[in-house]
């Protein structure tokens, strides 16, 4: 059910408050801002006693449930939930504390085929699993405004498009592990699952009026069933400004301090930017310090905290310096199946050049015509693979199966496929 607002007039002013005006360029109806979740904030629940009363409460209650999960993306080590936020039909709202009440099987058993609303759901699945919730069907609010072609599809957007709503997110990016939480926190996470479930009725009326009912279902059901991402190789070359460095021994210090930060990261159970940021580690790499001196002299290793653990981040140093040159990181990086950055393409292959830009300009058309933002027409990694690497048979049926096996889902293989086909046949 949709919160009362009810405006009131500033002293001074002729705008209600809670109502955005429009823009004087901007054409479109008025945003209602969103306050206060329609039953008040829910208190937290932190105990077992507590749980098992929301659990009771969720199983009975009807229809689909909206959940969202909040992270301490920037401040701890990982992706763990510090706060789950969950809203039913009959039952209301109920926050809870994953950390104090780890195990939510429980509230999972009592939803299983039930339908789960989520906005970015591939963000938050990963985390709700830890905590033993998983769902038994599955839908992304953001997906589906992906899918009718929405300009913005972060949650307050799709909000005010499709209801007029307006929610606020300047605490979306706070520390969720602060405990207790305060207030204002608990109130915008109660809000974020409020209009979900009203959310979700308009989007899949609009996917349906579009035609994309069926593949929206596809798209929720592979979110839903993804396999965690395998590990990384190598995953100290994701430093940004890695790209400044040219040498091995360069690279070993690099290596070094990035395995030094995550450990002491991991053990502190802080993010690893805050540790030690990526900026610090490339100046190291560029400079070479053989001293603690030497390495606190540099401009990036000036901050208090970076200074405390000086010791720390030379001895890495020392240890990168003292590698035999046969241990020593390879400049390439490691040998991988992806096929090489598309602009070197027309040299190395001019051939998988022609049928990367006739395949690019075949999907950029369906997405115009459709309404769907390219990469979620077709994967850009397997239309590069398929152009790089392509079947015996570049006809429909060969690409089909190609694109099956990278993982394609159904209605991306029908309306894809053959316009593929088509693109590659006037090569």
């Amino acid at each position: 059910m949709r919160p009362e607002v009810t405006p009131e007039l500033p002293a001074g002013g002729s705008e209600p408050l809670g109502v955005v005006p429009d823009d004087a360029a901007t054409s479109g109806p008025e945003i209602v801002m969103l306050s206060e979740p329609a039953e008040g904030i829910p208190p937290v629940v932190e105990t077992p006693e507590a749980l098992a009363a929301v659990v009771a409460a969720f199983g009975a209650g009807t229809g689909p449930v909206a959940v969202d999960a909040e992270r301490a993306s920037g401040y701890r080590y990982g992706q763990r939930t510090y706060l789950v936020q969950i809203r039913r039909e009959g039952a209301g709202t109920a926050l809870i504390d994953p950390i104090a009440v780890p195990d939510l099987s429980s509230l999972s058993q009592a939803l299983v085929g039930v339908e789960w609303v989520l906005h970015a759901a591939s963000q938050d699945l990963p985390g709700l699993v830890e905590q033993g919730m998983v769902p038994s069907r599955v839908f992304d609010t953001e997906l589906g405004a992906r899918l009718l072609g929405m300009e913005r599809v972060g949650l307050a957007a799709v909000v005010a498009d499709a209801l007029g709503l307006g929610l606020a997110k300047e605490h979306s990016a706070v520390d969720w592990s602060t405990r207790p939480l305060p207030t204002e926190w608990l109130r915008y996470a109660a809000l974020d699952v409020e209009v979900l479930i009203e959310l979700r009725e308009i989007l899949a009326e609009r996917l349906a009026v579009a035609g994309k009912a069926e593949w929206a279902a596809q798209e929720f059901e592979a979110v839903r069933t993804a396999p965690p991402p395998p590990p990384r190789v190598e995953p100290w070359r994701r430093v940004s400004g890695l790209h400044a460095i040219r040498d091995a021994r360069r690279l070993a210090v690099v290596r070094e301090l990035w395995l030094t930060r995550d450990q002491n990261a991991r053990e502190r159970d802080i993010s690893p930017g805050r540790v030690l940021p990526d900026h610090a580690i490339v100046a190291a790499a560029q400079a070479l310090p053989v001293s603690v001196a030497q390495l606190t002299a540099l401009p990036a290793f000036a901050g208090k905290g970076t200074r405390r653990r000086a010791t720390l981040w030379q001895q890495a140093i020392d240890r990168a310096l003292a590698e035999p040159d046969s241990h020593l990181p390879s400049v390439r990086g490691p040998k991988s199946d992806a096929p090489p950055p598309p602009r070197a393409w027309a040299e190395k292959d001019p051939g998988a050049a022609a049928r990367l830009g006739a395949a690019r300009e075949a999907v950029a058309t369906l997405s115009a015509q459709w309404s769907v933002p390219a990469e979620n027409l077709l994967q850009p990694d397997l239309l590069r693979r398929l152009c790089w690497t392509p079947p015996a048979t570049l006809d429909v049926d060969g690409i089909a199966t190609f694109l099956r096996a990278g993982g394609a889902r159904p209605w991306q293989v029908a309306l894809v496929g053959p316009r593929l086909a088509e693109a590659f046949a006037t090569l």
